[in-house]
């Protein structure tokens, strides 16, 4: 496993100055990703699709295309095809990994398919490109009605922006700050596992960082109330943005200051303190009980730089 993951920022320019201009829906080049229910269209090979502002299959959107940014090839948005129902049964939709793929009659040999699933393989741009669309859709979604008010709220600036057209009170995107910690305790690795989760999943810590609250004490709360394991030295690694729905993971470091482990149930079916030997197996994926960490993940790659003891090696996290 390599130290890269999946959504990382910068590929994309984000135009700040067009968001409330009309140029880049009039630009000939603009295209769109196609999203419907969280889950994004991609072509047999995995890699989404971007149709042009015009493709008729919008008429299905609630909303205007999104205006994401600018690349080489032209403007780029994200538009939510929220009044299509397909044929087929969607029940698994919602579950930790939808395997479910929905076919839309414009694009036969294409499927909506789970970001989860595609996110190792999509490159640097249509990684952000597909983090961003879906968490602006996911935050437009949940935030539609002034929250002022509580009348219906409109798309401003591009989709960067809603306004109540009765109290005139503007809201903004929001992104859910998330500390993902790699815990340590001499040569061991904390794991846990959360109830919902498939069998033989397990992954760091995680939990939101709360109001008033700081990344080092939020990694210290989170794997307190978690496991009862208590944290000294807590250090920044890297970051990762997160769409599901609109979180941004600031992967971190701590040092255990105690070792035994009351996990809270509700939170976590079970935790363990996993050897380096044993972290370099999972990574292998030879581990009897453990499977390897989903490719494209800060978790993956902060647990693969902890086990070759490069978690603080700057050229690491610059492959």
């Amino acid at each position: 496993m390599t130290s890269r993951f999946a959504f990382t920022s910068g590929s994309l320019e984000r135009a700040a100055h067009l968001r409330t201009s009309e140029d880049s829906y009039r630009d000939d080049r603009s295209q769109t990703l196609i999203f419907w229910r969280g889950k994004v269209l991609v072509d047999q090979d995995g890699i989404p699709l971007f149709a042009p502002l015009d493709h008729s299959a919008l008429k299905d959107c609630r909303d205007r295309p999104l205006f994401l940014g600018i690349t080489e090839n032209g403007p780029r948005f994200a538009s939510d095809l929220t009044l299509w129902a397909p044929p087929e049964d969607a029940a698994t939709i919602g579950q930790f990994v939808d395997q479910s793929l929905q076919v839309h009659p414009d694009w036969p040999a294409a499927k909506f398919s789970e970001v989860r699933t595609i996110m190792s393989a999509l490159s640097a741009l249509d990684g952000e490109c597909v983090a961003t669309g879906k968490a602006l859709l996911a935050w437009h979604s949940s935030h539609r009605f002034c929250a002022n008010c509580g009348n219906p709220s409109t798309v401003e600036h591009s989709g960067w922006v809603r306004k109540c057209p009765q109290c005139g009170t503007q809201h903004f995107p929001r992104t859910d700050p998330v500390v993902i910690m790699a815990i340590s305790r001499g040569d061991e690795l904390l794991l846990g596992r959360a109830p919902s989760w498939p069998e033989k999943m397990y992954s760091l810590l995680a939990g939101f960082v709360e109001p008033g609250e700081t990344i080092e004490a939020a990694v210290r709360r989170e794997v307190l109330e978690e496991s009862r394991i208590e944290v000294g030295k807590v250090q920044y690694v890297t970051g990762q943005p997160w769409p599901f729905p609109m979180s941004l993971m600031f992967g971190c470091y701590g040092e255990a200051k105690s070792d035994a482990i009351t996990i809270d149930p509700v939170e976590l079916a079970d935790a363990r303190w996993v050897r380096r030997d044993e972290v370099l197996a999972i990574l292998d994926g030879n581990h009897p009980d453990i499977s390897c960490p989903r490719a494209g993940t800060i978790a993956g790659a902060l647990i693969a730089a902890w086990a070759k003891g490069e978690l603080f090696d700057e050229q690491h996290w610059a492959r």
